[in-house]
């Protein structure tokens, strides 16, 4: 799992990104992200893949995109 945290104390902005691929019963590979402020629940979206291949790069994207925003990587959950 990656964890990402976006923290701005000028803006009042605690939030944090989770992304994560992982194997379906049926087959498939599903890149679960959850996102929010840090200390609430969150919200989750699920994307699902044929491949582990195809959700590994789907992963690497929406990273790259988050990390151009501003997130950086947490040491602790």
């Amino acid at each position: 799992m990656i964890l990402l945290k976006r923290c701005d104390l000028a803006k009042n902005m605690h939030r944090f990104y989770a992304l994560q691929v992982q194997p379906t019963l049926f087959g498939e590979w599903v890149l679960v992200a959850e996102w929010g402020r840090i200390g609430s629940p969150g919200r989750v979206q699920q994307t699902y893949f044929g491949s582990a291949d195809l959700a590994e790069a789907a992963l690497t994207k929406r990273r790259t995109v988050k990390t151009r925003r501003g997130y950086r990587a947490a040491l602790t959950p």
